[in-house]
């Protein structure tokens, strides 16, 4: 009897935590097309931290972006039905920011403040 108990009580538990579990997956950020990727970006400042996740926020499909002062990386989560990274990488050259694939023209980069100004690789 006691042994029938015990199952009962582990079958119960295993039960609960797998409920708990499923709970936190959110199909529509952790499903399949779900896309996490690390971009080099260039910048000097808070400034620019802000130009930069905001010129990619209000894009559909766009869930997560940050952009590190220190590393010059930005961490971004985002649909890869709806958007392309060559579209991330173009929206910030746009804002003035340098990326891997993209560089911001001439004039986007002028436009930028004085204190964002980063150094260019010719």
């Amino acid at each position: 009897m006691k042994t029938l108990k015990r199952l009962f009580v582990i079958v119960i538990a295993l039960t609960i935590t797998s409920f708990a579990k499923a709970q936190n997956y959110n199909y529509k950020l952790d499903g399949p097309f779900a896309i996490t990727k690390t971009l080099k970006v260039n910048g000097v400042c808070e400034m620019c931290k802000h130009r930069i996740e905001n010129a990619i926020k209000n894009l559909p499909g766009m869930w997560f972006a940050n952009w590190d002062v220190d590393s010059k990386t930005l961490l971004v989560k985002y649909d890869g039905l709806k958007i392309k990274p060559d579209k991330i990488q173009q929206l910030i050259a746009d804002a003035g920011h340098d990326t891997e694939k993209f560089n911001a023209t001439k004039n986007d980069y002028a436009l930028l403040p004085d204190c964002c100004r980063y150094p260019r690789i010719s």
